[in-house]
């Protein structure tokens, strides 16, 4: 599907939208997180595991013979597992208050070229810092800007943030590749990597039953990064679609219909129907 030989950044073939297998996320088939005992007790562990790194760091950083260097390494390895409690901390309880019923789309007027050109910096330097030269990003954008439309644009990155984390996880080198483009009044980002994590993506993006999808792929973080951009794009009223990328490699699409599409005059009636009000 993608020209990516020597890591080059290839051009998407043109499909339509239509062709691609998606996933609607839809009340009735999607199980409380709350509710999935292997998901509490699963993030338990990994809590667990990842405090007792942050404890046996901490004493190595201690040493009195360790070199400035080692430190450095000892202090980079606590501030990444503080980030990653944090991030299953996050991911959970924002699922779990999505799951309440309370949640809406908040739209704001958003230019998607500006949002992602700074989101794609972002992960470039991530990737930079924390993975050396045994990972590379890619980036593609659209043959024409998007311009303004109307977007809930802080779940719309926060979805786009968790999928990259997630190909982050799956992939330890290679590379991973992202990009946008909007048509037909909908916004879509896709993300693709050479990691090893697609079947468990696909399994997981179209489980009804956490417990089921958990007792076949030990996973609770891939589970609840997951389930939080379900939830999201529930809210949002968008689709999910995932595919193969090479052997065992991951391309998730999602997408979420948009008002305004770049069209000046819908955009302003929007703001004047506001100011009216």
């Amino acid at each position: 599907m993608f020209d990516v030989s020597g890591y080059g950044a290839g051009v998407p073939r043109e499909m339509s939208d239509k062709d691609r297998e998606t996933f609607r996320n839809d009340d009735a088939c999607m199980q409380r997180i709350s509710d999935c005992p292997s998901v509490l007790s699963g993030l338990s562990r990994e809590m667990r595991t990842r405090m007792n790194a942050i404890v046996a760091f901490s004493f190595l950083l201690k040493k009195p013979d360790s070199t400035e260097k080692e430190k450095e390494e000892f202090s980079n390895m606590i501030f990444a597992s503080c980030d990653q409690i944090i991030s299953m901390f996050d991911n959970f309880l924002d699922s779990a208050i999505i799951d309440t019923g309370n949640s809406k789309a908040e739209p704001v007027i958003c230019n998607p070229d500006l949002m992602f050109r700074d989101i794609f910096k972002e992960f470039r330097e991530e990737i930079k810092n924390d993975s050396g030269e045994d990972l590379v990003f890619l980036s593609e954008t659209p043959e024409f800007q998007c311009g303004n439309c109307l977007i809930d644009a802080n779940r719309y990155s926060r979805m786009v943030r968790s999928l990259f984390q997630l190909a982050l996880y799956n992939t330890k080198s290679g590379y991973i590749k992202a990009g946008y483009y909007l048509r037909d009044n909908n916004l879509t980002f896709y993300i693709l990597d050479t990691g090893q994590g697609y079947f468990k993506c696909s399994e997981f993006f179209s489980s009804e039953n956490l417990t089921k999808s958990l007792a076949k792929y030990n996973d609770p973080v891939l589970a609840v990064n997951i389930s939080l951009v379900r939830r999201l794009l529930r809210i949002l009223n968008g689709s999910v679609a995932v595919e193969s990328n090479r052997l065992t490699g991951s391309g998730i699409y999602i997408s979420i219909p948009v008002s305004g599409s770049g069209n000046g005059d819908t955009v302003n009636k929007y703001i004047n129907t506001i100011n009216t009000i």
